[in-house]
């Protein structure tokens, strides 16, 4: 049963040690933020963070977040095949469930824009009400793999217990089955 009476929890996890020390632009966070502002129309609230590269460190973020009843996670940065690119792995430390098919088709679409895109990690998992899917941290990137699977996303919250969220069917119709 969906959580209609309040606004959606949504927080933004940005991946990167330059970042968190401060020494990169964090263009993630604000790239993701961007996105749900334009397509998002029922309430939300909207809280960004940034943590070191690593396991442990975005692993603790994420268990913090879930803890703290959030209801959709966008982590954006740390997916590539890089020594310090760790985030599927502290994901997978986190979730109850995976869903493999969020990456499949964020890669898919990625593809089309650039060769490289196979070397991503992305994928999406379920911890408790809470929806966590990995993203790039370029913009541009994060727009092409949220207009991929985002029209599954409300529906899922609504299939979890989380929080109620709506799209502007311009932009992205959400699907829900008809009852």
């Amino acid at each position: 049963m969906t959580q209609m009476n309040r606004p959606a929890r949504i927080a933004i996890v940005t991946v990167s040690d330059r970042a968190s020390r401060g020494e990169y632009e964090d263009k993630g966070g604000p790239g993701a933020e961007d996105w749900l502002r334009a397509t998002v129309t029922t309430p939300m609230q909207i809280s960004r963070t940034i943590v070191p590269d690593g396991r442990d460190s975005v692993a603790a973020t994420l268990r913090t977040l879930c803890d703290q009843g959030t209801d959709l996670i966008l982590i954006t940065g740390g997916t590539g095949p890089a020594p310090r690119d760790q985030t599927p792995e502290a994901m997978a430390d986190v979730i109850e469930k995976e869903l493999p098919g969020f990456g499949e088709e964020m890669r898919r679409a990625s593809l089309r824009e650039v060769p490289t895109a196979i070397l991503s990690r992305q994928t999406a998992g379920i911890r408790g009400a809470t929806l966590m899917i990995t993203i790039p941290g370029k913009p541009s990137a994060i727009a092409t793999c949220l207009d991929a699977v985002f029209a599954a996303v409300p529906y899922c919250l609504d299939l979890i217990g989380a929080g109620f969220i709506d799209t502007d069917p311009a932009r992205i119709k959400a699907f829900r089955p008809k009852a």
